[in-house]
This record gives structure tokens, C-alpha cells and sequence, in this order.
């Protein structure tokens, strides 16, 4: 029997983990695709639910997955995981390198965990000075500073307003693009310069920090490309479930379920409860999402939707905004 290290005793907690396995219900001997291994906190469960007759395929672009804790060590403690190095839009292509074409189920926590806002070199979060990068593999791909000098003034607000819905995105682009910010402390100050100071619990920085990151790394175009290969690599019956963070995410999932085939296992999404929150304060903007494919039943079949007291009970209509924190404020309520 494996000696279990939960991740919480790494310093890393999962979002919602039980919720997660509930929602998901992942069963021994099922095949599982967790797409963000990360730290292996919600990894390391599903191995466990799974068992030593199921398997876990674990994705990441990321570089700290890949090293010495091989995912928070799940990687080399469980036989049944498989860490691979994928993003996304690579998930067919990732099933295929092992033999497989569907799986029972697909995951994706879509925060950023405290392990890369506490790896300042990163340059995820201003807590740190370090070179303004971003990137989630650091072998590939422009960095936050060398977007930010490639972009003009008008596509730079463009991605600010778009990817971090910041309203002064023009007057922060000018100033970006003024002070061609090679730092994040360079980045914070340079925003504060357009905005002003903080005059509240989140930063003004925070929005212009989500966007450049959503945009170095392509992060909602591989959001769309994984939502449009799910019928592809779900079996009848099998499950997809994601935890957002901010509503841009949450939104192209909450579409996504709308589609023909996926019938949600909840009428509004699972958020985290008051125990939580306190304890885990980046579960504070999250929501979970889970659906399961079905194509044999018929479009409109809703299912008898089960009473959860952690569901959000907030207008879930598409004219609402939908609206998540962004997936800093936990880290940032620390500044």
C-alpha cells in the first residue's frame, strides 16, 4: 500500500477535493485524465479513488511538475499515474502516446497554484520582484516583458480588457508601454502610475497581471481547444469537470455543457464552503463545474438535479456576467 503524503502537508491545498471526487465520481479501475497535475493535490486522489486497477494520466506544461516532486511526488509513488508533458490542446495526442483513445473521465484545475505565485523567479504575481516572464514551460514562447514590447499601444489594451475585463485598460497600456516594464515590481509600479494607488482589498495591478498571463500562455484558446476534443475522448457516460477562477473561464465551460450530449450534475456551479474559504483563501472565487456525456439521451433530458448546499445560488443565466474573482485575490490579499 502506498504511504500517502497529502499535498496540504507539501504546503499545496487543492481546491474543493472532495467536492471534485464527488461530482466526478471517479470509481476503482477507471481511467482518468487529470489535464493540471501540478502540485498532485487533486492527482494524488484520484490515483487513491482509482485504484491499482484504474490509471491516471497526468498532464502539464508546466516545468515544476517535471521536476524532483514529480507532481508533489504522486508521480513516483503511484504505479497507476503516468505524468506526461502536454498542454491542453495535446490531449488526444497524449491519450494516444499510451495506447488509449477514451477515458472515463477529464479534469482541469484552472488556477494558478501557490507554488508558481511563490516561485518569484516565475513572475506569476508581484509579491516578488522578478524578470517578467509568465510562461507556464519556460522553453517556449514570448514573455510577459517581450508581449508587452511586440504589442502597440491599442492591441495591448485589447488584452487587457479582453483577458483581465480591467476598464482602464487604455490609460495602463500607455503607461506600459511608456515604461516598458522589464520587472514585475516595474509592471506594479507602472500600473499604479495610470490607475493610482490600491483603494481597496484587491490591487490594481491584479487584472493587468491575469491578462498578460491568460495571453503569454494562450490559456483560454487551450481552454477551447480541450472543451472541443471532450466528446472525442469521453466515454458514454464519462465525466468532464473544471474549477475557474475568474468568469472568462467560467463562462466558455458553462457553454461548452450546452451543448448536445453533456447534461451537468448540477443546476448552478459547486463553490467552496465557509470552512474552506477560511481555511484556503484562493477557493474563495472558484467554481466547479461537472457534466456528464451522454449522447444517447435526449437534448432538454435534464436530470433531477441534487439539492448541494455548497452550490451557488446566483443568477447562472446567460446575460449574467458569471463573474469570478480573479484567480489572484487569494494570493494578492497577502500584498
Amino acid at each position: 500500500m502506498n504511504d500517502v503524503v497529502t499535498p496540504e502537508r507539501r504546503g499545496h491545498v487543492p481546491v474543493m477535493p472532495e467536492a471534485c471526487l464527488r461530482e466526478l465520481a471517479v470509481m476503482p479501475g477507471q481511467i482518468v485524465c487529470d489535464c493540471t497535475a501540478g502540485g498532485g493535490g487533486h492527482l494524488e486522489r484520484f490515483a487513491l479513488a482509482v485504484g491499482g486497477g484504474g490509471r491516471v494520466i497526468a498532464l502539464d506544461r508546466d516545468d515544476r511538475a517535471f521536476r524532483d516532486d514529480a507532481a508533489g511526488g504522486v508521480a513516483r509513488r503511484f504505479s497507476q499515474v503516468t505524468l506526461l508533458r502536454h498542454a491542453f490542446s495535446e490531449l488526444p495526442l497524449a491519450l494516444g502516446s499510451q495506447g488509449l483513445t477514451t477515458v472515463d473521465v477529464v479534469f482541469a484545475d484552472l488556477g494558478v497554484s501557490s507554488f508558481q505565485l511563490d516561485e518569484g523567479e516565475r513572475g506569476f504575481s508581484f509579491q516578488q520582484d522578478a524578470p517578467l516572464d509568465m510562461r507556464m514551460d519556460r522553453s517556449r514562447g514570448e514573455t510577459a516583458a517581450e508581449l508587452i514590447a511586440r504589442l502597440d499601444d491599442d492591441e495591448l489594451a485589447d488584452v487587457i480588457y479582453l483577458y483581465g475585463e480591467e476598464r482602464q485598460s487604455r490609460r495602463i497600456a500607455r503607461s506600459l508601454k511608456r515604461h516598458a516594464p522589464q520587472t514585475t515590481s516595474q509592471l506594479k509600479d507602472a500600473v499604479v502610475a495610470a490607475t493610482g494607488p490600491a483603494r481597496g482589498r484587491i490591487h490594481p495591478a491584479t487584472k493587468t497581471f491575469q491578462a498578460l498571463r491568460i495571453a503569454v500562455n494562450g490559456e483560454l484558446d487551450e481552454l477551447k481547444a480541450l472543451l472541443a476534443v471532450l466528446p472525442d475522448v469521453l466515454k458514454q457516460g464519462g465525466r468532464a469537470g473544471f474549477l475557474t477562477f475568474h468568469s472568462l473561464e467560467d463562462r466558455l465551460v458553462k457553454h461548452a455543457f450546452k451543448a448536445a450530449g453533456f447534461h451537468p450534475t448540477t443546476k448552478k456551479p459547486v463553490i467552496a464552503d465557509e470552512a474552506e474559504t477560511d481555511e484556503n483563501p484562493r477557493s474563495r472565487s472558484a467554481k466547479l463545474r461537472v457534466a456528464v456525456f451522454d449522447p444517447s439521451r435526449p437534448a432538454g433530458k435534464q436530470p433531477r438535479y441534487r439539492k448541494d448546499d455548497h452550490s451557488d445560488d446566483s443568477s447562472d443565466s446567460d446575460d449574467s456576467d458569471d463573474s469570478n474573482d480573479s484567480d489572484e485575490e487569494g494570493a494578492e490579499d497577502r500584498q
